[in-house]
């Protein structure tokens, strides 16, 4: 591995939960993953963007659907050699209709462009962490409604059987890290170490594999 993608929506860009603004690279787990893997000589490419799914339309904001947004990338960067994506969340959001099925589906067309550029065992997929069980009270995100939590649920094992029909590495960042208390949503600041150890010791062993 030379260079990682690491492609998601606002808990890749580095939500502050409280604050509302971004995280510092320092903090956020890309930031922390690029530091752990300059000793490596990997070089980490951030492409977060708040509200992005994989194939939904945003109701509000345009060009928020992953895979225009991933496909475009590869057009103009062809020194990408590895990917860790991480998108979901957004998917469940009220508006969308979805269940934890068609979300997997749509992540697995995300994978249909990716695995054109880099090779499965290159490729980190990780289903997000759960929504909080209060994401959908006022004073929180009403973009999501009670059902929404029970679909975000549901995506690790959609996704995991994703991962094993394309051959692709997989990790469960609920199996890590909550939503903070704040916003039921977001990753706190610890959360945001958590994942990326747990991250960066995953990709050590992919890339050991690959040697």
């Amino acid at each position: 591995m030379n260079q990682i993608l690491c492609f998601g929506d606002s808990n890749t860009w580095g939500y502050d939960p409280i604050t509302k603004q971004r995280f510092s690279t320092g903090i956020r787990w890309t930031g922390r993953l690029r530091d752990k893997l300059s000793e490596q000589n990997i070089k980490v490419l951030e492409d977060g963007l708040c509200g992005r799914t994989t194939v939904y339309e945003d109701e509000t904001r345009p060009g928020r659907k992953g895979i225009d947004s991933i496909r475009e990338v590869f057009n103009k960067k062809n020194d990408i050699d590895a990917v860790v994506i991480m998108l979901g969340t957004n998917d469940c959001k009220t508006y969308n209709r979805s269940s934890a099925v068609s979300i997997a589906n749509g992540m697995n067309d995300c994978l249909d462009i990716v695995l054109e550029h880099v090779d499965a065992k290159n490729v980190l997929l990780l289903s997000p962490i759960h929504l909080g069980k209060y994401v959908w009270h006022e004073g929180y995100d009403i973009e999501f409604c009670k059902d929404s939590v029970e679909v975000s649920k549901g995506l690790k094992e959609e996704y995991k059987k994703i991962a094993e029909k394309r051959g692709v590495n997989f990790l469960s960042a609920s199996d890590y890290v909550v939503p903070s208390r704040e916003d039921q949503e977001h990753i706190n600041e610890l959360g945001h170490k958590v994942l990326a150890d747990v991250i960066y010791k995953k990709i050590i062993q992919m890339n050991s594999n690959c040697a």
